[in-house]
């Protein structure tokens, strides 16, 4: 979930920095790849080297902890006479879209939290 946080919140940054940029000519957006990362990581769990040395070559998929979030510019051409390819209802869009999904992932960790502190006050 922290990774899905962290996604999520550069994710919005990427968004409001294309939304600041819709009237900049010239200017490409980028987007945040994450959620295809995250799944081709934990469905295609295949054997994987172990690294004892740092010149060893990596073998197999990374662990959850080595995934990132990756910016992506589109260089696709626009539609637009000055160059610039945001499309200022979609980024509005994915914004509000983001959000829902940030809240929702803070209310699930909230829940675990919550969850945690009743185990431990009732555990006593």
């Amino acid at each position: 979930m922290e990774k899905a946080l962290d996604a999520a919140m550069l994710k919005n940054n990427v968004i409001a920095n294309n939304i600041a940029n819709v009237d900049t000519v010239g200017f490409k957006k980028s987007e945040v790849r994450f959620d295809e990362i995250l799944k081709d990581s934990i469905y295609n769990q295949k054997l994987q080297g172990l690294i004892t040395n740092s010149k060893h070559i990596p073998i197999g998929v990374p662990s959850l902890n080595d995934i990132k979030p990756q910016v992506i510019k589109d260089n696709n051409t626009s539609m637009r006479l000055d160059g610039n390819n945001v499309d200022i209802d979609a980024e509005m869009s994915n914004l509000a879209k983001n959000q829902l999904y940030y809240n929702a992932i803070v209310q699930r960790v909230n829940g675990e939290l919550t969850s945690i502190m009743t185990a431990v006050k009732d555990g006593r």
